[in-house]
């Protein structure tokens, strides 16, 4: 299926790794132009050999300074923007409410829901100039259901799908479309250590913290980055002219967060 989007400008968060570099891997590999931020400059020294059509900056979204410097070097680089993706995030800490450091806290809202701001208020006015143009947030299924021992992430994750039906309704005028994914449990290091620190918590193995984690879905199989950025692809080309406002998971049906 040719989604024409060949030329596309597109800039992904947390773009060096994990689901972020499958998706800008897919839009690259469909033609589009794609410029990724990350965090971690090891795996931004990595990307420059392995996909060196792929234009790189260093940014922590939760500094809006670098955020700034980050924006001015993809826009360099791209030449405008038609999409924004918020992919970046953090699995923050895992324990009682009552035994979590505030701080912990506090980085794991400002990662996960204050740099989808700091990114997006910075990107809508290139997007106005776009005749193709899109937001998506990555969420997670624990945007939509409770999730024990990992409430700054829940918190986040819940506002992040807040900050998206706001924006498409906000942004609508513009014929600017914001969407959010809601990923299951994905495959990846990242899911492997959230499932570890709740087998520790809990005083058990991982093979059971993963049988539990499984019984909650219907598919019992994880997701997969690539599946999660083919539904982003669509939805930024212009067959998905008219998606907006949408939580869309991912998630092999999962009713609940153990």
């Amino acid at each position: 299926m040719d989604l024409d989007i060949k030329g596309l400008r597109v800039l992904v968060t947390a773009g060096a790794g994990g689901i972020g570099l499958a998706i800008a891997r897919r839009f690259a590999g469909e033609g589009a132009k794609v410029h990724v931020c990350d965090v971690d400059e090891m795996a931004l020294s990595a990307l420059a050999k392995s996909d060196p059509a792929l234009t790189r900056s260093q940014c922590d979204v939760s500094d809006r300074t670098a955020v700034k410097t980050m924006f001015d070097e993809a826009i360099r680089a791209l030449g405008g923007l038609d999409v924004l993706v918020n992919n970046a995030g953090i699995a923050g800490p895992t324990a009682k409410v009552e035994e979590m450091n505030p701080e912990d806290w506090d980085r794991c809202v400002d990662v996960c829901l204050t740099g989808q701001f700091n990114c997006t208020r910075l990107a809508v006015p290139l997007l106005r100039e776009s005749k193709n143009a899109s937001i998506v947030n990555i969420s997670s299924a624990a945007g939509k259901v409770g999730f024990a021992m990992r409430t700054p992430y829940a918190a986040a994750k819940w506002g992040v799908i807040g900050l998206t039906k706001s924006l498409a309704i906000e942004l609508g005028p513009d014929k600017i479309r914001v969407n959010a994914i809601l990923p299951g449990l994905v495959a990846g290091d990242r899911q492997r250590r959230v499932l570890e620190a709740k087998a520790q918590q809990r005083g058990i193995s991982y093979a059971e913290m993963e049988r539990i984690a499984f019984s909650y879905t219907s598919i019992k199989d994880y997701v997969t980055p690539e599946q999660i950025a083919d539904q982003i692809l669509f939805m930024c080309s212009p067959r998905g002219r008219t998606i907006s406002g949408q939580a869309i998971s991912i998630c092999g049906d999962t009713q609940m967060l153990g």
